[in-house]
């Protein structure tokens, strides 16, 4: 404030003699004994003066190089601190991945010890954090012998740091085969769920194209949606199921929609290979029914030119067809009904049927014909038969005696028994009604053991 000249001179405020108004006080004295003092001094006070109020502790020499000492030691902890908390962090993203991942022994001992480990990041890092805020190295007042300990407990926070930095490093390298394999696993996650999805809409596609071509599909819409859990279980992701559990369901899915897909898109070909398969059948059915019909002259030609042992057992051919053909006719009429429901499995099932009865008829239809023609070739000259009977047994015997002075009991037996067979067989033929029949019966059971002789030897052989 400027004193106005009403204002008496008194000891507490006032003016110089130049005439400037001085304040009261401290400030007054202390510039008169400024201006009293010899030059050096003057000089030397000058500072102290301008100090704004109070003065500030100086160290000089080994205090201030104590506390430069105690500051450098802090900072190094702070770096291995940061240092080992972001290794840290690192690691647990390695360990959380592998846990996720691999549910083998080795994997939850890899996590047990980092737990381990962290209890000792803990700790270390507990101690350095007391040290930190145990001494304000910026204050003022700071002690030489304070700044001293300060550096010392700094220091082995530093060290503890860096003991335990080194062995999460250890850890981390053993752990690099684990994780390897975890992240081989993950790196297949993401395209198998896309592999099941693309799967999925795939199979979604070719029902409507199916559905557009008139075909309904019923039950393959209803596997498809049968899936959808499936797909919201993979859309929820490995977080919630577990990497493996999500990578077999995206396996699985992508069968089941590539399956559904597929007979899908072989819906329009299985219909027409249903109604070529009904035309055909029925045709054949007919042809059938036109050739039993010519089972009976062929049965009257065998009654009347041989013995009765030659043609019994086909005297049931004519009615057996008739009804085969009967039931085969009613189950097409069924496989129809099926079609035009579009129940595709049941229509194939029942035309698998139909083709049974109709190849059984078949069979017994031209079985007739056959022994005509076989009988009839006995009768004319069965020496033929029994040529062909023995070749086989003389080629089987030259066989069982290559490389050999005696043959084999096990091989001679049966086709000593052979050729005994075969003249009892051709002797059966004197006589008024020889058994033509029982002849060719004998004659190709003869051949049939012969032929399992030679079957032997040459396993034997091989194996030898």
């Amino acid at each position: 404030m400027t004193a106005t000249p009403s204002q008496p001179d008194t000891p507490t405020g006032g003016r110089t003699p130049c005439g400037v108004t001085v304040r009261r006080g401290s400030a007054l004295r202390d510039a008169l004994t400024l201006a009293l003092l010899p030059l050096p001094l003057l000089l030397a006070a000058v500072p102290a003066a301008f100090a704004g109020g109070g003065t500030k502790r100086w160290f000089g020499g080994r205090g201030e190089s104590q506390r430069a000492d105690a500051q450098a030691a802090k900072d190094a902890a702070a770096a291995a601190f940061y240092e080992l908390d972001t290794a840290q962090r690192d690691l647990r993203i390695s360990v959380e991945t592998i846990g996720a991942v691999d549910p083998s022994p080795a994997a939850r001992r890899a996590q047990e010890e980092f737990v381990a480990l962290g209890q000792r990041i803990d700790d270390v890092s507990h101690f350095y954090i007391e040290a930190v805020d145990a001494h304000d190295l910026d204050r003022d007042d700071l002690e030489a012998s304070v700044a001293s300990q300060a550096r010392t407990q700094l220091t082995r926070a530093k060290d503890d740091l860096v003991r335990v930095r080194q062995e999460l490093d250890r850890f981390q390298r053993g752990l690099a085969p684990l994780l390897d394999q975890a992240e081989t696993q993950l790196a297949r996650l993401a395209p198998a769920v896309e592999r099941a999805r693309q799967a999925l809409l795939a199979a979604s596609q070719a029902l409507d194209t199916a559905r557009e071509a008139g075909l309904r599909a019923d039950d393959l819409a209803a596997r498809l949606a049968a899936l959808g859990p499936e797909l919201t279980k993979l859309n929820q992701g490995a977080g919630q199921h577990g990497v493996q559990e999500t990578l077999h369901r995206a396996d699985q899915v992508l069968r089941d929609a590539e399956a559904i897909r597929a007979e899908a898109e072989r819906l329009p070909e299985r219909a027409a290979e249903i109604d070529r398969r009904l035309v055909s059948l029925r045709t054949r059915a007919q042809a059938l029914t036109t050739r039993a019909s010519q089972v009976e002259p062929v049965l009257s030609e065998l009654r009347r030119r041989f013995s009765a042992a030659c043609w019994q057992d086909l005297q049931p051919v004519p009615q057996q067809a008739a009804e085969s053909v009967q039931q085969a006719e009613a189950k097409l009429r069924e496989a129809r009904t099926a079609r035009e429901a579009q129940r595709w499995p049941d229509a194939t099932a029942l035309l698998s049927t139909v083709r049974s009865l109709l190849n059984s008829t078949d069979e017994a239809v031209s079985a007739a014909g056959d022994r005509l023609r076989r009988l009839n070739e006995v009768a004319e000259d069965p020496q033929q038969e029994v040529e062909r009977t023995r070749f086989a047994i003389r080629d089987a015997q030259r066989l069982a005696m290559a490389g050999r002075h005696t043959p084999d009991p096990r091989h001679a037996g049966p086709l000593d028994a052979s050729v005994a067979r075969l003249d009892r067989a051709l002797a059966g033929l004197e006589g008024r009604h020889p058994d033509y029949w029982h002849f060719l019966t004998e004659t190709e059971a003869v051949r049939t053991t012969v032929a399992e002789v030679v079957s032997h030897i040459r396993e034997e052989r091989g194996a030898g």
